[in-house]
């Protein structure tokens, strides 16, 4: 790994940066307490490459590195992690996926207005009785005699469906074959077939978008299979590798948030005649924080870095990714709570953006692979075991 950062990199870094203290902080508030989709915020992320950040130019996108992707994603979500929850999708699960097993027309169609941040991309994996186990999918995808697939089935908890164009679905083509049975396919929201369910009311990331969608008889011609019939599974679990390193990412930017709002905090707040940070107890807690965050970021950059060598042609990533998922989610959940514990009951009112932090920090021990699995797919790789 080189520790130091490139020209190209560092600027990215910085205009992710401005954007998220310019837009982004100032509106987080908002948009957490009326759970409204940023749009606008959307918009400007998009004109300034942050929709593709690893898109080639030649696709609409900024043509960076993995490396660069992380240190925009911890800017952004340390403004506001709902932001970030979106721009994520769209780079790691939307685009990421097109860009590896699409057709040269689909890249053009789909990844170039996603990229550009005119429209909205979505993933649509999980299902309302399937969430860890994929294979138990039941959307089915039936092959018609002319060829065309007709989709029925229901997809829950997905980012951006209220308000996403494109969606990369993944359905059953084949029940017999289980994970082999799986095909993707690029969907159009404005088809008929496709219906949006209502928008999540949820604990935190509340302006991420999240519904359940339907499909009745929903039409997707030949030309609409991401890669090939039956190669499904394995397109969602590369793109799930890319996918944890964004939630990692994300995780930092809360963590960092957090810390920051707590050094402040630590050094103006004073109890029994002297500042709190003077406390051995909250000593304590700032050193753990540091810790924890700064072996997140280390970890996350060298997830990034391994993916980077994965796209040149080297060894996959998964292992790398889901230890950088797995250990900043728990860091972001346990530094927000000892944010809120050093705020008190400042940290506990919606005055502070203490709370949004902490409730916000919980999904991401949830979404692309819960603790629980990152921790399954670490084992069964470091194993060898089944």
């Amino acid at each position: 790994m080189d520790f130091g950062f490139t020209e190209e990199q560092l600027m990215i870094q910085d205009v992710a940066r401005r954007i998220a203290q310019e837009k982004i902080a100032p509106s987080a508030e908002y948009h957490d307490r009326t759970g409204e989709f940023p749009l606008d915020n959307i918009r400007t992320l998009g004109v300034n490459g942050l929709m593709g950040i690893e898109v080639p130019t030649e696709y609409g996108g900024a043509g960076m590195d993995p490396i660069s992707y992380v240190l925009a994603m911890i800017e952004i979500a340390a403004a506001d992690a709902a932001h970030s929850t979106i721009v994520s999708v769209n780079n790691s699960l939307f685009c990421n996926g097109i860009l590896k097993f699409g057709t040269e027309v689909q890249k053009q169609l789909y990844v170039r207005s996603i990229a550009e941040g005119r429209e909205i991309g979505a993933f649509a994996l999980t299902e309302p009785q399937s969430g860890s186990d994929a294979t138990a999918m039941r959307c089915k995808a039936t092959k018609q005699a002319d060829g065309t697939y007709l989709i029925n089935g229901k997809k829950s908890w997905i980012t951006s469906g209220p308000v996403a164009k494109y969606f990369v679905l993944f359905a059953m083509t084949d029940p017999d074959k289980g994970a082999r049975g799986i095909t993707a396919f690029m969907v159009d929201g404005d088809r008929a077939g496709f219906h949006r369910g209502k928008t999540e009311p949820k604990l935190g990331i509340r302006a991420s978008a999240t519904c359940e969608i339907e499909f009745n008889d929903y039409v997707a011609n030949a030309d609409d299979v991401l890669g090939e019939d039956g190669q499904g599974f394995k397109i969602a679990m590369s793109v799930l590798d890319a996918g944890r390193i964004g939630i990692a990412s994300q995780a930092i930017g809360l963590s960092r948030a957090a810390y920051e709002a707590s050094l402040s905090y630590v050094n103006e707040r004073k109890a029994f005649g002297q500042p709190i940070g003077s406390f051995q107890m909250i000593q304590a807690k700032i050193a753990d924080m540091k810790c924890k965050l700064d072996a997140s970021l280390l970890l996350t950059l060298r997830a990034a870095w391994q993916k980077g060598k994965h796209d040149k042609g080297g060894a996959r990533f998964t292992t790398e990714a889901a230890v950088a998922k797995l250990t900043a989610s728990e860091a972001a959940m346990w530094i927000t709570h000892q944010a809120l514990q050093i705020h008190g009951g400042m940290g506990y009112s919606k005055e502070m953006p203490i709370e949004r932090y902490f409730r916000d920090a919980k999904i991401t021990e949830i979404y692309e692979g819960t603790s629980e699995i990152q921790r399954l797919v670490i084992a069964r790789n470091e194993t060898g075991l089944r």
